[in-house]
Order: structure tokens, then sequence, then C-alpha cells
């Protein structure tokens, strides 16, 4: 099921994206890129631009969707008749007063081992926390409440608008160059001069190869930012829940990392994840080692 759930969010973003480009691209009559006289350098910029932004900010709008649909999140009623659910809500509406959201987040929790808790949503306005049965099952509830505030501090600060247009440039820059330097490429092996003798499948192979290679060095830029906003996230959860309760839920989760949820550990579920383990793959990591966080933190705090 939960694979099924995965192909349908894959065909229906790649759907919307191809439907909203076509129109676009037909709506102000962009020419082709390609063509017998070589490289239009400005279509081809708009093209990728097109491809890179619109796909990320359609994902960013169907980031809730997806979080409950994959994930299995259940909102939680404010008005619940149960103690915890309900201090829970609680909880995470006074933290998002306090960091000053516009609108209180959606809460809810899914069923998993694992001690993990995450925020999407496109905007301030509209976002999701939840929190897995791990988490709540594993922590005090002066950790979970350090947790917590980290994850509206993500919401406070914009970082899935952020991270959407970074991923987005990355994109089209990934798109853009493989395309120019698959073109020469092609050019070159053909000999010629006249690009008509540009073989398409030289061209589309070498386009292909060089995408993957300029996007592992493009995801080394966004997991660099990623780290950044994991500290400053660190930093807010501080202010809001109190520096030696996001100390404490640190601390908390460096001993229960090692637990894993099988069912939820595709790709696209890591971006959700509080924590990530260091390793020889670390520069490619969306999170610090939990030692870097909680050491900065108590530097900070003099804890």
């Amino acid at each position: 099921m939960a694979l099924a759930k995965r192909i349908v969010l894959f065909l229906l973003v790649n759907f919307l994206v191809v439907t909203v480009i076509s129109f676009i691209l037909s709506f102000f009559n962009l020419q082709p890129y390609l063509s017998k006289y070589g490289l239009n350098y400005g279509s081809l910029a708009i093209f990728c631009l097109l491809w890179g932004m619109i796909g990320a900010f359609i994902s960013l709008l169907l980031s809730k969707v997806m979080a409950k649909w994959m994930m299995g999140v259940q909102i939680i009623d404010p008005n619940t008749n149960d103690p915890n659910l309900r201090q829970l809500v609680e909880t995470i509406h006074q933290l998002a007063k306090k960091a000053g959201l516009p609108k209180m987040p959606e809460v809810g929790i899914y069923n998993s081992p694992e001690v993990n808790a995450f925020a999407t949503g496109p905007s301030k306005s509209n976002s999701l926390v939840a929190v897995s049965s791990g988490l709540l099952n594993r922590m005090r509830p002066e950790e979970v409440e350090g947790v917590l505030g980290h994850e509206i501090t993500h919401i406070a600060n914009g970082d899935m608008v952020t991270m959407t247009l970074l991923q987005g440039i990355i994109n089209a820059f990934v798109m853009f160059f493989a395309r120019v330097l698959a073109f020469a490429i092609a050019r070159a092996l053909g000999r010629k001069e006249d690009s008509e003798s540009v073989s398409p499948l030289m061209y589309q192979l070498t386009v292909f190869v060089l995408q993957i290679v300029f996007m592992i060095l493009g995801s080394l830029v966004i997991a660099a930012y990623s780290r950044r906003r994991e500290y400053r996230a660190d930093a807010g959860g501080a202010i809001l829940a109190g520096p030696q309760k996001m100390i404490n839920a640190l601390v908390a989760l460096k001993k229960t990392v090692e637990i894993q949820d099988p069912s939820h550990q595709p790709e696209a579920i890591q971006a959700f994840k509080i924590s990530s383990n260091a390793g020889l793959l670390s520069y490619f990591s969306s999170h610090p080692p939990l030692d870097e966080r909680i050491a900065r933190l108590q530097l900070r705090y003099n804890k």
C-alpha cells in the first residue's frame, strides 16, 4: 500500500508539472532551445528555470498531503478527549504563539517506533507538525517540548519555502549546464560544425549522465544549507522551549537514534528526520551530528 501511494503521488506531481509547464510554454510561445542553428541559450534558461522552480513549488504545495498520506499521519482534533494528545496540541499551539505564527499549525501523530518529528507545509499560515508514537512513548514531556520548539522554529523561519527555492535553483542550474555541456560534447564527438550532426541519442545519454553528476554536486550545497538551518532551529527551540529542554531533547534523541522503522525508510521521507548519523558521507547529510548540535547549545548557554 505504501508503495502504491508513493507511485500515485509521483505520477500526480509529474503530471501537474508537465501540465503547468506545457501551458506556460504555449502561452508565451517559447521556442525550442535546440535547433539546427545550435542552442538557444535564452530559451534553454527559461525552460530549465520553469522545470526547476515549478517542480519544486508543486512539491511544496503538496507537502502536507504527501506527508499525511505517505507517513500515515492522523490529524489530532484540538478538542480530543485524550489528555496526552490534547497536551501535545496545546504545547504546539503555545510554542507557535510564542514564535509569532499567524495561524496555528495542524498537529498530527503517526505510528512508528522511531523517535522522530517533522514540520512541513507551504507557508507559515498553512503548516503541519507531526510526531511519531515512538517519540511520545520514549521521551519525557520536557524533552518532547524541546523537539517541538525545534520544529516550530523551522516554520517560523520559513525553512520549507527557502529550501524549495534553493532546490528549484539547483535544479535549474543542473538542467542548464548539463544540456550545454552535453551539446558541446556531442558536437565534438561528431567532428562537424553543423549542429544537425549532433546525435540525438548521444546528446540525451550525455545529458542524463551529466545531470546525475551535477545533481550530486548540487546536493552538497543543499545539504550544507540544510545543516545550517538545523543549527538555527536548535537555537530557536532553545528560545521557545528553554535551553535545557532543547539540550535534553537532543541528548535523549542521541540515545534512541538507532531505532528505525523499516516501513518509513524511503528516500522521500528522509527530509523529515530530526537527526542524522555522521559518517563518511556526512557532507551529504541534511542534519549535523547530534554531538555537534549538543556542543553548540552547551557552549552558547554554558551548560
